[in-house]
């Protein structure tokens, strides 16, 4: 049986600065499917992640972006949000002044518009940073400031697991990051499949990430195309041989 669709998009073209980057990108996604996104460097993954989250800076010249049966595709990055979308980001911004907790608190209340106690809050953040094994002290620090490269991802994937996307795409999550933190990333993601059962667009280079995962998809892209998609085999077939064939067939078309 196949599952409801939940993002549709429909041949899109992105510039970024004038320069086409996309062209023609096709990709359907069903309720709680995990599309796994793959490539060489500079191909246009992380393009691809901001266009459907709506980032001004990336110009949608042509096509479309459906999500959950409506066009979204001149909504802003705010209206995503709220309608379920989350982005996670390569290199995560720094926000000084504004602690973790009371960043996701006030998410959760623009996403659901109302006030949410704060005993309440604090109980499931604290049981949640608890799966991510996070120092229950990082919720009063400010966000990202002076945080590791690990912490930066382990608070990315907390504010995953606290807002209960529809949809999630994270951007090379795994980057930077120790054998451990991918460990407990991973885990992390995993529940979010079995308890928000979202959906996931997950864009990598490495594969251990995966590893815990249920795959359901998975796509190369390559100059701004996907060229081949697959199931979790594709994943081990591009471990063995690299993204060489996938280039030079691009390349011959």
């Amino acid at each position: 049986m196949l599952n409801k669709q939940l993002l549709n998009v429909k041949d899109l073209y992105v510039d970024v600065e004038d320069k086409e980057i996309l062209h023609g990108v096709d990709l359907s996604i069903g309720e709680g499917e995990t599309h796994v996104l793959m490539g060489p460097n500079g191909t246009g993954k992380s393009t691809l992640g901001y266009a459907i989250m709506g980032n001004p800076r990336y110009t949608v010249k042509s096509g479309e972006i459906w999500f959950k049966g409506k066009d979204i595709t001149a909504k802003s990055v705010d209206e995503r949000a709220k309608d379920g979308i989350f982005l996670s980001f390569q290199n995560p911004l720094e926000i000084p002044g504004v602690t973790l907790s009371s960043f996701i608190r006030n998410a959760l209340e623009q996403k659901t518009g109302k006030r949410i106690k704060l005993w309440d809050f604090k109980k499931d953040l604290e049981k949640t940073m608890a799966i991510l094994q996070m120092d229950p002290s990082y919720a009063e620090r400010d966000l990202n400031v002076g945080f590791s490269g690990g912490e930066k991802k382990k608070a990315e994937i907390l504010q995953l697991l606290m807002l209960k996307p529809s949809l999630a795409i994270l951007d090379e999550t795994d980057s930077g990051l120790d054998v451990d933190a991918v460990r407990t990333v991973s885990a992390g993601i995993e529940e979010y499949q079995k308890t928000c059962k979202g959906s996931l667009i997950v864009i990598t280079h490495s594969t251990k990430i995966l590893e815990a995962l249920h795959v359901d998809y998975t796509h190369v892209m390559v100059e701004g195309r996907i060229i081949k998609t697959g199931g979790a085999s594709l994943v081990q077939e591009i471990n063995e041989n690299g993204f060489g064939s996938y280039e030079s067939s691009s390349e011959a078309e």
